[in-house]
């Protein structure tokens, strides 16, 4: 995980949905073994419930193997049960109903990390639908009705959820919903990403890493791809305050920053994009270097 971040503790939702998504992993890793694979893909094919014998006889495995895969099947919700008498004789003598099975009506999807794309199916079905009927366009109508509809969710979580933050309700629906919220301590740099907002963190003494920065993010926004973040640190030469004894820096980092402005110096620039660096006191010091 990256610094800075911790992950939100899951509410019962959650887990509810976590353990939804282990069931639906569980189901489709069964499939693994190539006969019960073979059982499904038959037991699928079919148009009526098939019992073991018709397994056992169509695939020529032991009646016991078909039984053991079969009500595996059934277990882990891809097949459904039924019970019929096959022979159509009722009463006394008809003999018991045999067991039947055929595909769960259940769908089972496996998705890692889980996320759930039936919210976007439907937002963007609905849209779709509503464009063509008042002749907008489908992003405007998509963007009204996902809006309307977190609100909805929101606040029919705040029902239940009595004494509970709004950063806890909204940590709870991301999660319902397959998103994977974490909480940010006061990196902005990782913030940005939520915007899907490129982010960079720069040294602010590194004047021509911060101007090459700089420019792509100019370029970026006058192509219409949206805003960026820089995150420049630059550290002050001169103390807080006249008389500082400036003890809370090491020559180095002084020194470090009196080279990268006589890189600057020495630099052929225009004069119409830097201001003339007159440093004072310093300006003896960046003409020596």
């Amino acid at each position: 995980m990256a610094p800075g971040m911790h992950s939100v503790p899951l509410g019962r939702a959650a887990r509810e949905v976590t353990a939804g998504a282990a069931a639906d992993v569980s189901a489709v890793a069964s499939l693994d073994e190539p006969t019960r694979r073979r059982i499904y893909a038959y037991v699928g094919a079919q148009d009526a419930p098939v019992s073991r014998d018709d397994v056992a006889v169509a695939l020529d495995v032991p009646r016991r193997t078909a039984a053991f895969h079969l009500d595996r099947l059934s277990e882990l919700g891809l097949l459904a049960v039924s019970f019929a008498r096959r022979t159509g004789r009722n009463g006394p003598g008809a003999g018991r109903p045999a067991k039947l099975y055929q595909r769960s009506t259940r769908d089972v999807a496996v998705s890692l990390p889980p996320r759930d794309y039936d919210l976007a199916g439907r937002l963007l079905a609905g849209a779709m639908v509503q464009a063509q009927q008042t002749g907008e366009r489908p992003r405007e109508v998509l963007d009204r009705q996902a809006r309307a509809l977190g609100r909805a969710m929101g606040r029919k979580r705040s029902v239940g959820s009595a004494g509970q933050g709004a950063i806890v309700v909204l940590t709870s629906l991301l999660e319902d919903h397959g998103f994977e919220p974490r909480s940010v301590a006061g990196d902005i740099v990782q913030r940005a990403a939520a915007y899907g907002m490129p982010a960079e963190r720069l040294d602010g003494v590194d004047f021509f890493g911060v101007h090459e920065a700089a420019g792509r993010a100019v370029a970026r926004g006058r192509a219409g791809e949206g805003p960026s973040l820089l995150h420049i640190k630059l550290p002050r030469y001169y103390g807080h305050f006249s008389g500082d004894a400036d003890t809370y820096r090491t020559a180095e980092e002084k020194a470090r920053m009196l080279t990268e402005a006589a890189k600057v110096r020495s630099k052929n620039i225009q004069p119409a994009l830097v201001v003339d660096l007159n440093c004072g006191p310093r300006d003896k010091e960046l003409r020596e270097l």
